[in-house]
Protein backbone atom coordinates (compact mmCIF):
# COMPACT_ATOMS: atom_id res chain seq x y z
CA UNK A 1 0.00 0.00 0.00
CA UNK A 2 1.15 3.55 -0.74
CA UNK A 3 2.07 5.76 2.20
CA UNK A 4 -1.28 6.84 3.70
CA UNK A 5 -2.14 10.44 4.54
CA UNK A 6 -5.34 11.38 6.37
CA UNK A 7 -6.41 15.03 6.51
CA UNK A 8 -9.62 16.44 7.98
CA UNK A 9 -11.29 19.79 8.37
CA UNK A 10 -13.43 20.60 11.35
CA UNK A 11 -16.97 19.53 10.55
CA UNK A 12 -19.11 22.66 10.21
CA UNK A 13 -22.04 23.41 12.48
CA UNK A 14 -24.93 23.98 10.05
CA UNK A 15 -27.27 26.19 12.07
CA UNK A 16 -26.43 28.89 9.49
CA UNK A 17 -25.18 28.99 5.91
CA UNK A 18 -21.49 28.72 5.01
CA UNK A 19 -19.33 31.84 5.26
CA UNK A 20 -15.88 32.69 3.94
CA UNK A 21 -14.20 31.20 7.03
CA UNK A 22 -15.63 27.79 6.17
CA UNK A 23 -14.44 28.23 2.58
CA UNK A 24 -10.93 29.22 3.67
CA UNK A 25 -10.49 26.10 5.79
CA UNK A 26 -11.86 23.83 3.05
CA UNK A 27 -9.62 25.41 0.38
CA UNK A 28 -6.50 25.13 2.53
CA UNK A 29 -7.23 21.49 3.36
CA UNK A 30 -7.93 20.73 -0.29
CA UNK A 31 -4.64 22.25 -1.44
CA UNK A 32 -2.75 20.18 1.14
CA UNK A 33 -4.62 17.02 0.13
CA UNK A 34 -3.90 17.61 -3.56
CA UNK A 35 -0.23 18.29 -2.76
CA UNK A 36 0.05 15.01 -0.85
CA UNK A 37 -1.69 13.07 -3.64
CA UNK A 38 0.73 14.60 -6.12
CA UNK A 39 3.59 13.33 -3.96
CA UNK A 40 2.23 9.80 -4.42
CA UNK A 41 0.58 9.32 -1.05
CA UNK A 42 -2.69 7.45 -0.51
CA UNK A 43 -4.71 10.43 0.67
CA UNK A 44 -8.00 10.35 2.53
CA UNK A 45 -9.58 13.80 2.88
CA UNK A 46 -12.69 14.23 5.00
CA UNK A 47 -14.98 17.17 5.67
CA UNK A 48 -18.65 17.41 6.60
CA UNK A 49 -21.22 18.74 9.04
CA UNK A 50 -21.75 18.47 12.81
CA UNK A 51 -25.53 18.32 13.11
CA UNK A 52 -26.39 17.50 16.73
CA UNK A 53 -26.61 19.70 19.81
CA UNK A 54 -28.83 22.28 21.43
CA UNK A 55 -28.12 25.04 18.87
CA UNK A 56 -29.68 22.96 16.11
CA UNK A 57 -32.71 22.21 18.28
CA UNK A 58 -33.20 25.91 19.07
CA UNK A 59 -32.67 27.02 15.45
CA UNK A 60 -35.19 24.46 14.18
CA UNK A 61 -37.71 25.55 16.82
CA UNK A 62 -37.26 29.21 15.88
CA UNK A 63 -37.83 28.35 12.21
CA UNK A 64 -40.79 26.12 12.97
CA UNK A 65 -39.31 23.07 11.25
CA UNK A 66 -38.26 19.60 12.33
CA UNK A 67 -34.64 19.49 13.36
CA UNK A 68 -33.87 16.62 10.96
CA UNK A 69 -35.26 18.59 8.03
CA UNK A 70 -33.18 21.61 9.06
CA UNK A 71 -30.06 19.42 9.26
CA UNK A 72 -30.72 17.96 5.80
CA UNK A 73 -31.23 21.38 4.25
CA UNK A 74 -28.30 23.14 5.89
CA UNK A 75 -25.85 20.28 5.39
CA UNK A 76 -26.67 20.47 1.69
CA UNK A 77 -25.45 24.08 1.55
CA UNK A 78 -22.06 23.08 2.94
CA UNK A 79 -21.69 20.21 0.49
CA UNK A 80 -22.64 22.57 -2.35
CA UNK A 81 -20.01 25.06 -1.20
CA UNK A 82 -17.34 22.36 -1.25
CA UNK A 83 -18.36 21.23 -4.72
CA UNK A 84 -18.43 24.79 -6.04
CA UNK A 85 -14.92 25.49 -4.69
CA UNK A 86 -13.42 22.35 -6.27
CA UNK A 87 -12.84 20.65 -2.90
CA UNK A 88 -11.64 17.10 -3.61
CA UNK A 89 -12.98 15.44 -0.45
CA UNK A 90 -13.12 11.65 -0.26
CA UNK A 91 -16.01 11.70 2.19
CA UNK A 92 -18.47 14.37 3.23
CA UNK A 93 -19.49 13.00 6.60
CA UNK A 94 -22.65 13.88 8.50
CA UNK A 95 -22.95 13.14 12.20
CA UNK A 96 -26.44 11.85 11.48
CA UNK A 97 -24.92 9.00 9.40
CA UNK A 98 -25.66 5.54 10.90
CA UNK A 99 -22.01 4.41 10.89
CA UNK A 100 -21.10 7.55 12.81
CA UNK A 101 -23.62 6.75 15.54
CA UNK A 102 -22.11 3.27 15.77
CA UNK A 103 -18.54 4.65 16.01
CA UNK A 104 -19.51 7.20 18.68
CA UNK A 105 -21.16 4.54 20.81
CA UNK A 106 -18.15 2.23 20.38
CA UNK A 107 -15.82 4.99 21.58
CA UNK A 108 -18.12 5.66 24.54
CA UNK A 109 -18.07 1.99 25.54
CA UNK A 110 -14.27 1.94 25.27
CA UNK A 111 -13.99 4.94 27.60
CA UNK A 112 -16.46 3.34 29.99
CA UNK A 113 -14.42 0.13 29.98
CA UNK A 114 -11.42 2.17 31.14
CA UNK A 115 -13.40 3.40 34.14
CA UNK A 116 -13.37 6.99 32.87
CA UNK A 117 -17.14 7.65 32.83
CA UNK A 118 -19.33 8.16 35.89
CA UNK A 119 -22.84 9.47 36.54
CA UNK A 120 -23.29 12.63 38.65
CA UNK A 121 -25.05 15.97 38.66
CA UNK A 122 -23.66 18.92 36.71
CA UNK A 123 -24.04 22.51 37.79
CA UNK A 124 -22.10 25.17 35.96
CA UNK A 125 -21.80 27.73 33.17
CA UNK A 126 -22.60 26.67 29.62
CA UNK A 127 -22.52 28.55 26.32
CA UNK A 128 -25.10 27.25 23.87
CA UNK A 129 -23.43 29.12 21.00
CA UNK A 130 -20.04 27.52 21.69
CA UNK A 131 -21.53 24.21 22.87
CA UNK A 132 -18.93 24.47 25.64
CA UNK A 133 -18.60 24.55 29.43
CA UNK A 134 -16.56 27.23 31.16
CA UNK A 135 -15.13 27.52 34.65
CA UNK A 136 -16.03 30.58 36.67
CA UNK A 137 -12.44 31.83 36.39
CA UNK A 138 -12.67 31.86 32.57
CA UNK A 139 -15.73 34.12 32.38
CA UNK A 140 -15.56 37.80 31.48
CA UNK A 141 -17.95 40.62 32.37
CA UNK A 142 -20.32 41.91 29.72
CA UNK A 143 -22.71 44.85 29.66
CA UNK A 144 -24.83 45.20 32.73
CA UNK A 145 -22.70 42.72 34.64
CA UNK A 146 -23.72 39.80 32.40
CA UNK A 147 -21.41 36.82 32.39
CA UNK A 148 -19.80 35.96 29.05
CA UNK A 149 -17.54 33.17 27.83
CA UNK A 150 -13.93 33.95 26.82
CA UNK A 151 -15.29 34.11 23.24
CA UNK A 152 -17.77 36.83 24.29
CA UNK A 153 -20.81 34.57 23.96
CA UNK A 154 -23.66 34.41 26.53
CA UNK A 155 -23.51 31.70 29.19
CA UNK A 156 -26.28 30.24 31.31
CA UNK A 157 -26.20 28.34 34.58
CA UNK A 158 -27.05 24.71 33.82
CA UNK A 159 -28.00 21.93 36.24
CA UNK A 160 -28.85 18.37 35.21
CA UNK A 161 -27.92 14.73 35.71
CA UNK A 162 -25.03 13.92 33.41
CA UNK A 163 -22.27 11.48 32.66
CA UNK A 164 -18.79 12.82 33.39
CA UNK A 165 -15.49 11.98 31.73
CA UNK A 166 -12.44 11.86 34.05
CA UNK A 167 -10.54 14.57 32.19
CA UNK A 168 -8.62 15.44 35.36
CA UNK A 169 -6.96 12.02 35.20
CA UNK A 170 -5.30 12.96 31.91
CA UNK A 171 -3.63 16.23 32.87
CA UNK A 172 -0.15 14.75 33.26
CA UNK A 173 -0.47 12.21 30.42
CA UNK A 174 -1.41 15.09 28.12
CA UNK A 175 1.52 17.23 29.25
CA UNK A 176 3.86 14.27 28.77
CA UNK A 177 2.43 13.70 25.28
CA UNK A 178 2.87 17.37 24.31
CA UNK A 179 6.48 17.26 25.49
CA UNK A 180 7.21 14.09 23.52
CA UNK A 181 5.38 15.33 20.39
CA UNK A 182 6.17 19.03 19.85
CA UNK A 183 4.50 18.97 16.40
CA UNK A 184 1.16 17.84 17.82
CA UNK A 185 -0.19 21.39 18.27
CA UNK A 186 0.68 23.99 15.66
CA UNK A 187 1.44 26.81 15.25
CA UNK A 188 3.58 27.53 18.31
CA UNK A 189 1.21 30.21 19.64
CA UNK A 190 -1.64 27.67 19.87
CA UNK A 191 0.66 25.16 21.54
CA UNK A 192 1.61 27.69 24.21
CA UNK A 193 -2.05 28.52 24.88
CA UNK A 194 -2.94 24.85 25.37
CA UNK A 195 0.08 24.21 27.60
CA UNK A 196 -0.95 27.07 29.89
CA UNK A 197 -4.55 25.81 29.98
CA UNK A 198 -3.65 22.22 30.87
CA UNK A 199 -0.95 23.24 33.36
CA UNK A 200 -3.63 25.29 35.13
CA UNK A 201 -5.52 22.10 36.00
CA UNK A 202 -8.28 20.11 34.31
CA UNK A 203 -11.76 19.48 35.69
CA UNK A 204 -13.83 16.44 34.81
CA UNK A 205 -16.02 17.06 31.76
CA UNK A 206 -19.79 16.66 31.48
CA UNK A 207 -20.35 14.47 28.41
CA UNK A 208 -24.09 13.81 28.21
CA UNK A 209 -27.41 15.70 28.13
CA UNK A 210 -30.94 14.94 29.27
CA UNK A 211 -32.56 18.28 28.39
CA UNK A 212 -33.02 17.34 24.70
CA UNK A 213 -32.83 14.18 22.59
CA UNK A 214 -31.25 15.38 19.32
CA UNK A 215 -27.97 13.51 19.45
CA UNK A 216 -26.30 10.11 19.66
CA UNK A 217 -27.95 8.05 22.43
CA UNK A 218 -25.64 7.10 25.29
CA UNK A 219 -25.33 3.29 25.39
CA UNK A 220 -27.31 1.66 28.21
CA UNK A 221 -28.40 5.01 29.67
CA UNK A 222 -31.96 5.87 28.57
CA UNK A 223 -32.72 9.60 28.32
CA UNK A 224 -29.08 10.62 27.81
CA UNK A 225 -27.56 11.80 24.53
CA UNK A 226 -23.85 12.46 24.05
CA UNK A 227 -22.42 15.93 24.52
CA UNK A 228 -22.07 17.23 20.99
CA UNK A 229 -18.26 17.46 21.12
CA UNK A 230 -17.86 13.76 22.00
CA UNK A 231 -19.99 12.94 18.99
CA UNK A 232 -18.41 15.56 16.70
CA UNK A 233 -14.79 14.66 17.36
CA UNK A 234 -15.49 10.99 16.78
CA UNK A 235 -16.24 11.76 13.12
CA UNK A 236 -12.51 11.51 12.39
CA UNK A 237 -12.51 7.91 13.60
CA UNK A 238 -15.74 7.12 11.78
CA UNK A 239 -14.16 8.16 8.50
CA UNK A 240 -11.15 5.96 9.19
CA UNK A 241 -13.33 2.86 9.64
CA UNK A 242 -13.63 2.68 13.45
CA UNK A 243 -14.50 0.37 15.12
CA UNK A 244 -14.68 -2.32 12.42
CA UNK A 245 -11.51 -3.87 11.02
CA UNK A 246 -8.17 -2.24 10.29
CA UNK A 247 -7.78 1.52 9.97
CA UNK A 248 -4.96 2.03 7.43
CA UNK A 249 -5.39 5.82 7.45
CA UNK A 250 -5.37 6.19 11.24
CA UNK A 251 -3.84 7.99 13.07
CA UNK A 252 -4.82 11.14 11.20
CA UNK A 253 -1.88 13.13 9.89
CA UNK A 254 -3.59 16.51 10.15
CA UNK A 255 -6.69 17.91 11.83
CA UNK A 256 -7.06 21.36 10.24
CA UNK A 257 -9.30 23.56 12.40
CA UNK A 258 -10.00 27.15 13.42
CA UNK A 259 -8.05 28.57 16.34
CA UNK A 260 -11.24 28.93 18.42
CA UNK A 261 -11.70 25.15 18.74
CA UNK A 262 -8.11 24.07 19.43
CA UNK A 263 -8.95 23.19 23.05
CA UNK A 264 -11.51 20.59 22.00
CA UNK A 265 -9.06 18.98 19.55
CA UNK A 266 -5.85 19.27 21.56
CA UNK A 267 -7.17 18.54 25.08
CA UNK A 268 -10.51 16.71 25.05
CA UNK A 269 -9.92 14.65 21.91
CA UNK A 270 -6.52 13.18 22.80
CA UNK A 271 -7.81 12.43 26.32
CA UNK A 272 -10.80 10.54 24.89
CA UNK A 273 -8.47 8.58 22.61
CA UNK A 274 -6.04 7.78 25.44
CA UNK A 275 -8.96 6.49 27.47
CA UNK A 276 -10.25 4.36 24.59
CA UNK A 277 -6.81 2.96 23.76
CA UNK A 278 -6.75 4.52 20.28
CA UNK A 279 -3.66 6.11 18.72
CA UNK A 280 -3.56 9.92 18.77
CA UNK A 281 -3.49 12.09 15.63
CA UNK A 282 -0.13 13.49 14.54
CA UNK A 283 -0.91 17.20 14.21
CA UNK A 284 -3.69 19.61 15.16
CA UNK A 285 -3.22 22.88 13.25
CA UNK A 286 -5.28 25.88 14.38
CA UNK A 287 -5.47 28.41 11.54
CA UNK A 288 -6.39 32.04 12.07
CA UNK A 289 -9.58 33.96 11.34
CA UNK A 290 -10.37 35.60 8.03
CA UNK A 291 -11.30 39.24 8.50
CA UNK A 292 -13.12 41.56 6.12
CA UNK A 293 -11.10 44.73 5.65
CA UNK A 294 -9.53 44.01 9.03
CA UNK A 295 -12.86 43.56 10.84
CA UNK A 296 -14.54 40.39 12.09
CA UNK A 297 -17.54 39.51 9.99
CA UNK A 298 -20.99 39.93 11.49
CA UNK A 299 -24.54 40.25 10.25
CA UNK A 300 -24.99 43.52 12.14
CA UNK A 301 -22.10 45.11 10.20
CA UNK A 302 -23.48 43.77 6.94
CA UNK A 303 -20.10 42.40 5.87
CA UNK A 304 -20.88 38.68 5.71
CA UNK A 305 -20.28 37.48 2.15
CA UNK A 306 -21.32 34.15 0.66
CA UNK A 307 -18.18 32.34 -0.54
CA UNK A 308 -20.01 31.04 -3.61
CA UNK A 309 -20.79 34.65 -4.54
CA UNK A 310 -17.09 35.50 -4.18
CA UNK A 311 -16.13 32.55 -6.36
CA UNK A 312 -18.65 33.72 -8.94
CA UNK A 313 -17.20 37.22 -8.94
CA UNK A 314 -13.49 36.31 -8.96
CA UNK A 315 -13.41 32.72 -10.18
CA UNK A 316 -12.76 29.63 -8.08
CA UNK A 317 -9.04 29.63 -8.89
CA UNK A 318 -8.77 33.34 -8.18
CA UNK A 319 -10.39 33.00 -4.76
CA UNK A 320 -8.31 29.93 -3.89
CA UNK A 321 -5.06 31.59 -4.96
CA UNK A 322 -5.74 34.81 -3.09
CA UNK A 323 -6.64 33.16 0.22
CA UNK A 324 -3.63 30.83 0.23
CA UNK A 325 -1.20 33.46 -1.06
CA UNK A 326 -2.37 36.44 0.97
CA UNK A 327 -2.82 34.91 4.42
CA UNK A 328 0.18 33.65 6.36
CA UNK A 329 -1.12 30.23 7.35
CA UNK A 330 -1.83 30.06 11.07
CA UNK A 331 -2.32 33.81 11.47
CA UNK A 332 -5.37 36.01 10.98
CA UNK A 333 -5.79 37.42 7.49
CA UNK A 334 -7.93 39.99 5.74
CA UNK A 335 -9.63 40.17 2.39
CA UNK A 336 -11.37 42.75 0.24
CA UNK A 337 -12.50 42.79 -3.38
CA UNK A 338 -9.74 45.22 -4.41
CA UNK A 339 -7.07 43.06 -2.79
CA UNK A 340 -8.30 39.94 -4.60
CA UNK A 341 -8.34 41.66 -8.00
CA UNK A 342 -4.90 43.22 -7.46
CA UNK A 343 -3.21 40.02 -6.30
CA UNK A 344 -4.76 37.72 -8.89
CA UNK A 345 -4.11 40.07 -11.79
CA UNK A 346 -0.51 40.79 -10.81
CA UNK A 347 0.55 37.21 -10.21
CA UNK A 348 -1.80 34.72 -11.85
CA UNK A 349 -3.00 36.68 -14.88
CA UNK A 350 -0.04 38.95 -15.69
CA UNK A 351 2.96 37.00 -14.41
CA UNK A 352 2.16 33.32 -14.98
CA UNK A 353 -0.90 33.37 -17.22
CA UNK A 354 0.61 35.86 -19.65
CA UNK A 355 3.92 33.97 -19.64
CA UNK A 356 2.16 30.78 -20.75
CA UNK A 357 -0.15 32.57 -23.16
CA UNK A 358 2.48 34.51 -25.07
CA UNK A 359 4.94 31.60 -25.20
CA UNK A 360 2.45 29.03 -26.45
CA UNK A 361 0.75 31.50 -28.81
CA UNK A 362 4.14 32.38 -30.30
CA UNK A 363 4.86 28.67 -30.88
CA UNK A 364 1.45 28.22 -32.47
CA UNK A 365 1.92 31.21 -34.78
CA UNK A 366 5.53 30.61 -35.79
CA UNK A 367 6.00 26.83 -35.52
CA UNK A 368 2.51 25.63 -36.33
CA UNK A 369 2.15 24.46 -32.72
CA UNK A 370 5.00 21.94 -33.02
CA UNK A 371 7.30 21.69 -30.03
CA UNK A 372 10.56 23.52 -30.73
CA UNK A 373 13.60 21.47 -31.70
CA UNK A 374 16.81 21.40 -29.66
CA UNK A 375 18.15 24.55 -31.32
CA UNK A 376 21.31 26.24 -30.12
CA UNK A 377 21.66 26.01 -26.34
CA UNK A 378 23.07 28.73 -24.13
CA UNK A 379 24.18 28.86 -20.51
CA UNK A 380 21.12 31.01 -19.74
CA UNK A 381 18.83 28.07 -20.59
CA UNK A 382 20.29 25.80 -17.96
CA UNK A 383 20.33 28.63 -15.44
CA UNK A 384 16.61 29.22 -15.93
CA UNK A 385 15.73 25.54 -15.54
CA UNK A 386 17.83 25.42 -12.37
CA UNK A 387 16.06 28.50 -10.97
CA UNK A 388 12.67 26.96 -11.70
CA UNK A 389 13.66 23.63 -10.16
CA UNK A 390 14.80 25.46 -7.02
CA UNK A 391 11.57 27.48 -6.91
CA UNK A 392 9.42 24.35 -7.26
CA UNK A 393 11.47 22.57 -4.60
CA UNK A 394 10.93 25.59 -2.33
CA UNK A 395 7.19 25.31 -2.87
CA UNK A 396 7.31 21.60 -2.04
CA UNK A 397 9.35 22.10 1.13
CA UNK A 398 7.14 24.93 2.41
CA UNK A 399 3.86 23.16 1.62
CA UNK A 400 5.12 20.02 3.31
CA UNK A 401 5.65 22.12 6.45
CA UNK A 402 2.19 23.80 6.13
CA UNK A 403 3.73 27.16 5.19
CA UNK A 404 1.33 27.67 2.32
CA UNK A 405 1.82 31.35 1.50
CA UNK A 406 5.61 30.95 1.69
CA UNK A 407 5.35 28.03 -0.72
CA UNK A 408 3.49 30.13 -3.28
CA UNK A 409 6.00 32.93 -2.79
CA UNK A 410 8.81 30.49 -3.63
CA UNK A 411 6.88 29.40 -6.75
CA UNK A 412 6.52 33.02 -7.83
CA UNK A 413 10.30 33.35 -7.90
CA UNK A 414 10.32 30.75 -10.67
CA UNK A 415 7.62 32.65 -12.55
CA UNK A 416 9.57 35.91 -12.28
CA UNK A 417 12.74 34.17 -13.48
CA UNK A 418 10.89 32.98 -16.59
CA UNK A 419 9.60 36.45 -17.35
CA UNK A 420 13.07 37.94 -16.98
CA UNK A 421 14.44 35.22 -19.26
CA UNK A 422 11.88 35.71 -22.04
CA UNK A 423 12.39 39.48 -21.98
CA UNK A 424 16.17 39.08 -22.10
CA UNK A 425 16.18 36.40 -24.83
CA UNK A 426 13.45 38.07 -26.92
CA UNK A 427 12.43 35.10 -29.10
CA UNK A 428 10.39 37.44 -31.30
CA UNK A 429 13.65 39.10 -32.35
CA UNK A 430 15.49 35.77 -32.72
CA UNK A 431 12.82 34.51 -35.14
CA UNK A 432 14.53 36.21 -38.09
CA UNK A 433 18.11 36.59 -36.90
CA UNK A 434 18.83 33.32 -35.05
CA UNK A 435 15.97 30.81 -35.52
CA UNK A 436 17.98 27.95 -33.98
CA UNK A 437 18.48 30.01 -30.85
CA UNK A 438 14.76 30.82 -30.86
CA UNK A 439 13.99 27.09 -30.80
CA UNK A 440 16.18 26.55 -27.73
CA UNK A 441 14.62 29.51 -25.91
CA UNK A 442 11.06 28.38 -26.61
CA UNK A 443 11.84 24.77 -25.68
CA UNK A 444 13.34 25.95 -22.39
CA UNK A 445 10.24 28.02 -21.66
CA UNK A 446 7.89 25.11 -22.41
CA UNK A 447 9.77 22.89 -19.94
CA UNK A 448 9.75 25.64 -17.31
CA UNK A 449 6.05 26.42 -17.78
CA UNK A 450 5.19 22.73 -17.42
CA UNK A 451 7.11 22.49 -14.14
CA UNK A 452 5.47 25.63 -12.77
CA UNK A 453 1.97 24.48 -13.80
CA UNK A 454 2.39 21.07 -12.15
CA UNK A 455 3.73 22.65 -8.98
CA UNK A 456 0.89 25.14 -8.56
CA UNK A 457 -1.79 22.57 -9.50
CA UNK A 458 -2.87 21.95 -5.86
CA UNK A 459 -3.65 25.66 -5.45
CA UNK A 460 -5.33 26.45 -8.79
CA UNK A 461 -6.33 23.06 -10.25
CA UNK A 462 -8.54 24.41 -13.03
CA UNK A 463 -6.19 26.98 -14.57
CA UNK A 464 -3.00 24.98 -14.07
CA UNK A 465 -4.80 21.94 -15.45
CA UNK A 466 -5.69 23.90 -18.60
CA UNK A 467 -2.04 24.81 -19.13
CA UNK A 468 -1.01 21.17 -18.71
CA UNK A 469 -3.74 20.02 -21.08
CA UNK A 470 -2.36 22.39 -23.74
CA UNK A 471 1.06 20.81 -23.28
CA UNK A 472 -0.29 17.27 -23.23
CA UNK A 473 1.53 16.90 -19.91
CA UNK A 474 0.85 14.16 -17.42
CA UNK A 475 -0.58 16.04 -14.45
CA UNK A 476 0.54 13.43 -11.94
CA UNK A 477 4.21 14.13 -12.69
CA UNK A 478 5.89 16.14 -9.98
CA UNK A 479 7.90 19.13 -11.11
CA UNK A 480 10.64 19.19 -8.50
CA UNK A 481 12.89 17.43 -11.02
CA UNK A 482 12.74 18.40 -14.68
CA UNK A 483 11.68 15.50 -16.89
CA UNK A 484 13.70 15.77 -20.08
CA UNK A 485 12.17 12.49 -21.15
CA UNK A 486 8.69 14.03 -21.26
CA UNK A 487 9.71 16.73 -23.72
CA UNK A 488 11.62 14.28 -25.93
CA UNK A 489 8.67 11.88 -26.02
CA UNK A 490 6.22 14.61 -26.92
CA UNK A 491 8.47 16.01 -29.65
CA UNK A 492 9.19 12.57 -31.12
CA UNK A 493 5.47 11.81 -31.23
CA UNK A 494 4.87 14.97 -33.26
CA UNK A 495 2.73 16.54 -30.54
CA UNK A 496 1.23 19.88 -31.56
CA UNK A 497 0.00 22.53 -29.16
CA UNK A 498 -3.64 23.54 -29.36
CA UNK A 499 -4.46 27.21 -29.79
CA UNK A 500 -4.16 28.53 -26.23
CA UNK A 501 -6.89 30.44 -24.45
CA UNK A 502 -5.99 32.44 -21.34
CA UNK A 503 -5.75 30.02 -18.41
CA UNK A 504 -5.98 32.88 -15.90
CA UNK A 505 -8.00 35.77 -17.37
CA UNK A 506 -7.61 39.20 -15.84
CA UNK A 507 -10.22 40.15 -13.26
CA UNK A 508 -12.34 43.29 -13.26
CA UNK A 509 -13.90 44.82 -10.17
CA UNK A 510 -17.48 43.55 -10.18
CA UNK A 511 -19.82 46.45 -9.56
CA UNK A 512 -21.86 44.52 -7.00
CA UNK A 513 -18.77 43.68 -4.94
CA UNK A 514 -16.92 46.99 -5.13
CA UNK A 515 -17.49 47.49 -1.42
CA UNK A 516 -17.51 43.81 -0.48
Amino acid sequence: MRDPYYITTAISYPNGRPHIGHAYEAIAADAIARFQRQAGRDVRFQTGTDEHGLKMVQTARDKGVEVRLLADEMSGYFRSMCDALNISYDRFIRTTDPDHHAASQALWRAMAASGDLYLDRYEGWYSVRDEAFYDEKELVDGEGGAKLSPQGTPVTWTAEETWFFRLSKYQQPLLDFYAANPEFIRPESRRNEILRFVEGGLSDLSVSRTSFDWGVPVPDSPGHVMYVWVDALTNYLTGAGYPEGEMPHWPADLHLIGKDIVRFHAVYWPAFLMSAGVALPKTVFGHGFLLHRGEKMSKSLGNVVDPIDLAGAFGVDGLRYFLLREVSFGQDGSYAAEAIVTRVNAELANAFGNLAQRTLSFIGKNLGGALPGPGRADIADGQLIEEVVVACAGFKAAFGDLMLSQGIEAWMRGVFACNQYIDAQAPWSLRKTHPERMHAVLGTLVRAIRMLAITILPVVPEGAGRVLDLLGAEQRDHAAIDDDGWYARQAAAGFALATPAPAFPRLEMPAETEHA
